[in-house]
C-alpha cells in the first residue's frame, strides 16, 4: 500500500467521510481532487460528467498526488456540506443512493454546479409564485405522450393542465394537498419520468409525464414540494418542519405483481399490478393504467391483519402459489404471489405498516374508505 492509500484510508476515517456526500452511500470509494469529497462509484459517474468543476479519482486505482491528498485532508465531506449545502430549502428533495439518476444528477449539479445553496439570499426557482411550462404526459386512452401546458399555483393551492396551449378552461384542476409525485423512469420508460397521483372523488387518478431535461423535471418536483409545504404549514400550524417534509411526496413501498380473486373468492385468480402507498394498497389492470381498479386500506393491527397462505378450501386456479390473506373489517382480501421472496417481501410490508401508529388523518381517510366501498 503506498503513502498516499495509506493516508487516504487515514482521512476517510473521520466523521462524514465513510459515507458518499451526495447520496449517503457506505464506504466511498472515490474522491473529487477539486471539490476535496468523497464519493460512490454512482456520484462519481456524475461527476465525470461535470469535468470543469469536479475531478475524480479512484481511492484504491489512481495514482494520487501528495497536494491532492492533503486538499482532501484539509477539505472533506462535512466541510464541503458546510460550504455547498448551507441553504438547502427544507422541502428540496435530497435523494439517496436508492433514487433515480436524473434525482442525484440534478442534485449534485444544483450544488456545484450552479451553487444554488451556498448563499443563503438565493432566490430559489422552486418558489415562483406561478411555474407555466410544458410537459409531456401519457394519453389515458392511447398510451401516447403530448406535449401539453402545465401551471402549478402557489396562491391557488393547484396544479393544472391543458390539452391546449391557448386553453381557457383545464383539463383537470388538482390541489396540491392530495398530490404524491414520484420519480418512475423503469416504468414509464424514460429516465425523467415522473409519475404523479393524487384523489379525484376519494378515488386514485396517475398522470404520467416526462420532460427531455433533467432539470426541468426536477425543478416541477421540488416546486410542487414547495407549494405543499406552504399549504401544510397552514394545515397544520403547531408542525415542525421535520413532521412536515415526509408527508410531502414520498416514494411507493413496493410495486409489483400479484394475483388476486374478487369478493365471493370463487371467481378466478387475475394478474393485477399493485402499489402500495403508505396504507394504500391499489392495484391495476396495467403498471400505467390512469385510474386504480380498486384499493385497499391497511388500517392498525387491531382490525386488520396479514398473513400467508388462503383460507383453507380455496379455489386457487392461479398460476402462482404463494398466498396472502388479508383480513379487513368489512372482507378478507386473497392474493398470490410468484415467489416465496416476494410473498415474504410483501407481508413484512404490510406488517409493517399495521404495526405503525395510525395519524388522525388516515383515520379520516379510513373512514372515507368505508363511506365509498
Amino acid at each position: 500500500m503506498s503513502m498516499s492509500t495509506r493516508a487516504l484510508r487515514e482521512i476517510l476515517q473521520r466523521a462524514g467521510n465513510d459515507t458518499c456526500v451526495d447520496c449517503g452511500a457506505a464506504d466511498p470509494d472515490w474522491g473529487s481532487t477539486s471539490l476535496g469529497v468523497f464519493i460512490c462509484l454512482a456520484c462519481s459517474g456524475i461527476h465525470r460528467n461535470i469535468p470543469d468543476i469536479s475531478k475524480v479519482k479512484s481511492l484504491s486505482l489512481s495514482h494520487w498526488e501528495d497536494h491532492e491528498v492533503q486538499f482532501m485532508a484539509e477539505n472533506g465531506n462535512e466541510r464541503m456540506k458546510n460550504k455547498y449545502e448551507a441553504s438547502v430549502p427544507v422541502y428540496y428533495y435530497k435523494p439517496s443512493h436508492k433514487d433515480c439518476q436524473v434525482l442525484k444528477e440534478q442534485w449534485i449539479r444544483a450544488k456545484y454546479e450552479r451553487k444554488e445553496f451556498t448563499e443563503s439570499a438565493n432566490k430559489f426557482t422552486y418558489e415562483e409564485a406561478i411555474r407555466d411550462g410544458t410537459l409531456m404526459k401519457r394519453g389515458r386512452d392511447n398510451g401516447l405522450f403530448l406535449s401539453r401546458r402545465f401551471v402549478l399555483s402557489e396562491r391557488e393551492g393547484t396544479l393544472k393542465y391543458f390539452t391546449k396551449h391557448d386553453a381557457k378552461e383545464p383539463k383537470a384542476v388538482i390541489k396540491v394537498d392530495s398530490i404524491n409525485a414520484t420519480f418512475q423512469p423503469d416504468k414509464i420508460g424514460h429516465p425523467n419520468g415522473l409519475q404523479i397521483t393524487y384523489l379525484k372523488d376519494y378515488s386514485t387518478r396517475n398522470i404520467f409525464l416526462y420532460h427531455d431535461s433533467g432539470k426541468e423535471i426536477v425543478d416541477w418536483f421540488n416546486s410542487i414540494r414547495a407549494v405543499q409545504l406552504h399549504y401544510m404549514k397552514v394545515a397544520f400550524p403547531g408542525a415542525t418542519d421535520a413532521e412536515l417534509v415526509p408527508k410531502l411526496t414520498r416514494n411507493f413501498l413496493k410495486e409489483g405483481y400479484m394475483e388476486k380473486t374478487g369478493p365471493r373468492q370463487t371467481e378466478g385468480f387475475k394478474k393485477r399490478w399493485f402499489t402500495l402507498d403508505q396504507r394504500r394498497l391499489m392495484y391495476y389492470k396495467d403498471p400505467l393504467d390512469a385510474f386504480a381498479k380498486g384499493e385497499v386500506f391497511l388500517g392498525s393491527k387491531e382490525h386488520y391483519s396479514a398473513s400467508a397462505g388462503l383460507p383453507a378450501g380455496t379455489y386457487c386456479n392461479g398460476a402462482w402459489q404463494h398466498g396472502i390473506t388479508i383480513v379487513t373489517p368489512d372482507r378478507c382480501f386473497l392474493f398470490t404471489c410468484e415467489t416465496e421472496a416476494e410473498q415474504l417481501d410483501w407481508l413484512k410490508l404490510f406488517n409493517d405498516v399495521m404495526n405503525a401508529q395510525m395519524s388522525p388523518q388516515e383515520y379520516t381517510m379510513e373512514a372515507l374508505f368505508k363511506h365509498r366501498h
